[in-house]
């Protein structure tokens, strides 16, 4: 954790809340994203060695997020936190217990009461976190088990993940000029496709290639699992007509599926999220929306689509407006 960064972890018995000040050196919409996506939130939330295993999530007002907490020895540890308030990009609160993989709530431990409040300042990100107890013996309870040192573990997980994502956002693209590309994905040999086309358009690559081992600040403790660190994140190989082939792998670890035939997108970069929109939904008319537009970690508007007619479009908008 960099040293100039707020932490504060503190004990109100006489409220029975627990109140933590986190900050982190990256902008309010990547903390954001990082606290309400699952596929995110199971790169850091569980203190190491123990790795987070989402089952369901639905980050809305009455919605659950269930997950497991799982050890080295693969022994699952089950949780729930119900969604009561949220507010985008501002706060959320939410009730979590222990639980059995089906969601039942272990009464023996008490629910917490989570309150989160986000705001940002000179892309510095502060979080504010109460959780409230009913009973006094309750938190202390839970801080019996270890609380502080789980949480304080975990939140320097997300002071690397983030760290990483912000060296990746800052790496991409950062001409907003509207393009337009053609976008591949594969298995897990993305490199061994994209050096064959190298070589049959005698180009170069731009910006290198990325691997999703590189969204990791220590290499020894990554925020992928070990299988995914050296496949290809992101790959751009200019071809013929300033027309620019893109790719990256799926893997099956991430919960990906590729269908041959199917893994190729024409991929859009207009120049305003305005512009964004007014395709993605004129495009979706009549066709299926496979994720809707939302902003993404690596900083990108990002939307997918199969239109009325079979054809797969992404749009990626990198525009702050």
């Amino acid at each position: 954790m960099n040293s100039n960064l707020v932490f504060n972890f503190s004990v109100n018995k006489e409220n029975k809340t627990i109140l933590v000040k986190r900050e982190f050196a990256a902008t309010l919409d990547l903390v954001w994203a990082a606290w309400t996506q699952p596929e995110q939130l199971d790169q850091w939330w569980a203190p190491k060695p123990y790795q987070t295993r989402t089952k369901s999530m639905d980050f809305r007002e009455g919605g659950t997020w269930l997950y497991a907490m799982v050890s080295p020895e693969n022994v699952a540890h089950w949780c729930r936190a119900d969604y009561q308030k949220i507010e985008a990009h501002k706060s959320f609160s939410a009730l979590d217990a222990f639980c059995d993989e089906h969601g039942t709530i272990n009464s023996e431990f008490p629910r917490m009461n989570w309150t989160n409040m986000f705001s940002e300042k000179n892309q510095i990100t502060t979080i504010n976190i109460t959780i409230a107890y009913v009973q006094l013996a309750d938190l202390e309870k839970i801080i019996a088990l270890g609380f502080k040192e789980g949480f304080t573990a975990a939140l320097g997980n997300l002071d690397q993940y983030l760290k990483a994502q912000f060296k990746l956002r800052n790496q991409l693209k950062t001409d907003h000029t509207a393009r337009v590309c053609t976008y591949v994905n594969f298995p897990g040999n993305t490199e061994e496709a994209f050096l064959f086309y190298k070589k049959v358009f005698k180009a170069e690559f731009n910006g290198g290639i990325q691997r999703f081992g590189d969204l990791s600040v220590d290499a020894n403790h990554p925020p992928v699992a070990e299988a995914v660190k050296k496949m290809i994140l992101r790959v751009e190989l200019p071809i013929l007509g300033n027309h620019v082939l893109m790719g990256t792998d799926a893997p099956k670890e991430m919960g990906f599926t590729v269908t041959q035939g199917n893994n190729m997108h024409i991929s859009l970069e207009p120049d305003s999220k305005a512009e964004t929109k007014r395709i993605f939904d004129e495009l979706s008319v009549g066709g299926t929306v496979t994720m809707s537009l939302q902003d993404m970690f690596w900083g990108a508007y990002f939307g997918s689509l199969t239109d009325r007619f079979g054809i797969n479009w992404m749009v990626n908008c990198l525009a702050k407006k």
